[in-house]
């Protein structure tokens, strides 16, 4: 949940065209009136009528000390916003409440506020408030929701001043605005059995050894509490001080999830687009990841990942997890469409290391970048990947007959010949639904395998 505070703004804040200013403030009613009483003053210079000269001065005399009253008058006052939530899955409404409290010791007159709301989140929001005594507050809040994924800004607060007489407005504006976030949409998915480098499905942890031999010692420093049987005393007296064997590490399974941006690669958009479906899959496999212990980590086509990740990713299970799940929601709520038309960066990024458990969401893959995501499966333990047809999906979009796919089924035997766990995606349907295809699409190549399952 966030804040911002907008005030105090004054209501007479200076302008070197003041008059200008209040004047353009005249209401329909303000400016006929002075228009009658301009027309009534010239009839009465031709006619020679004093009594209808007097009519037309207090007419056109009206709006302008209305306008001038209002202009003068010093008003302060505070303004607040409050989003509950500040972070929303798309499609869910979040309610903003916005403060006004008057810092003056003279009470204001009609107030109309607006808040700027962009036309995604729905329509711009009025109210009116009536008089606001000396330290008083009143507080209003209303409702946004958006189907799109995105950071949008709301804001600055307006303030609308209104005379008795509804001659004359003047607007004043407030200077701070708050960031709400549309994050995708998170599916929970089922525990199923496969996994990264390490057995055990629970807390996705595993150990390695820190030495392989009495040579290969790799001591460290005696610290309160060691157990006095790990002294390594040949160190001890080359040091000179008390050193410790150094015992076996724990390590945590790890997760990259690989979402393919590229614009060649989907088509349509909207919130039922493929790439929608593929941002909001990625989503949700990073949290069910991170709530399963796993070390995660987000990778583009780019290769770019999210800024202040890990050298090994954001670590699940533990007190940071929650900061790093809104991290990589972030991220998603904002991500687009790369120029790339390629996968090299991200398969230069991936073989640099053993990244655990690949879960990868691609687009339309040509006869090239099928080769390359097959060779990424060299560096993973387990590679299972999502395959978005945009023909199928713009098919049932349009009612137009798709191309044949023999061409995209190649590409899919490419990847599963590769080692990969392969699973089309349809439009429609869910990934929880896909999540359970591919944990029987992986049950079925380790039983023809004769191996053990991932888990």
């Amino acid at each position: 949940m966030t804040s911002g505070e907008a005030g105090p703004a004054d209501a007479d804040r200076g302008d070197h065209s003041g008059v200008r200013t209040a004047l353009a403030g005249l209401t329909t009613r303000g400016r006929s009136f002075l228009a009658a009483g301009v027309a009534a003053a010239v009839c009465a210079y031709v006619l020679g009528q004093s009594d209808l000269l007097r009519v037309g001065l207090l007419l056109a005399a009206l709006p302008l000390v209305c306008a001038t009253v209002l202009y003068r008058t010093r008003y302060r006052v505070a303004g607040s916003r409050r989003l509950s939530p500040a972070r929303v899955p798309a499609g869910s409404e979040a309610r903003v409440h916005l403060g006004i409290e008057n810092v003056s010791r003279l009470p204001t007159g009609l107030l109309m506020l607006q808040d700027r709301v962009p036309y995604v989140l729905g329509p711009r929001p009025r109210f009116v408030l009536d008089r606001v005594e000396a330290g008083g507050r009143r507080e209003v809040s209303y409702r946004v929701r958006s189907d799109l994924r995105g950071r949008y800004p709301l804001g600055p607060l307006q303030l609308r001043l209104s005379d008795p007489f509804g001659m004359c407005e003047l607007t004043r504006s407030f200077s701070a605005y708050d960031d709400l976030t549309v994050v995708p949409r998170v599916e929970p998915l089922p525990p199923v059995r496969f996994g990264g480098e390490a057995r055990g499905y629970g807390d996705g942890r595993q150990r390695s050894l820190a030495l392989a031999g009495e040579d290969d010692v790799i001591p460290r420093g005696y610290r309160y509490g060691d157990d006095l049987r790990r002294v390594h005393w040949r160190s001890t007296a080359r040091y000179g001080e008390l050193m410790v064997r150094r015992e076996e590490q724990p390590q945590r399974s790890r997760c990259t999830v690989l979402l393919d941006t590229r614009g060649d690669a989907y088509q349509g958009a909207g919130p039922d687009s493929a790439f929608e479906w593929a941002v909001s899959g990625a989503a949700s496999v990073l949290v069910h990841m991170l709530e399963r212990g796993f070390n995660v980590r987000l990778l583009t086509d780019t290769g770019s990942s999210v800024p202040g990740e890990g050298a090994d990713g954001f670590v699940g299970a533990s007190q940071e997890s929650a900061d790093a799940a809104g991290l990589m929601m972030d991220a998603l709520a904002v991500i687009d469409h790369s120029d790339g038309t390629g996968l090299s960066r991200a398969y230069d990024v991936l073989r640099g290391g053993n990244e655990g458990l690949l879960v990868a969401f691609f687009g339309d893959l040509d006869e090239e970048q099928a080769a390359v995501a097959a060779r990424m499966r060299q560096r993973s333990g387990g590679a299972i990947a999502f395959v978005l047809d945009s023909a199928t999906w713009m098919r049932e979009v349009t009612d137009v007959p798709a191309p044949p796919t023999s061409r995209q089924e190649e590409r899919l035997h490419l990847l599963r010949d590769a080692g990969w766990t392969v699973v089309g995606v349809p439009r429609g349907v869910s990934l929880e639904e896909m999540w359970r295809q591919a944990d029987q699409e992986r049950g079925g190549l380790t039983a023809a395998g004769g191996g053990e399952a991932w888990r």
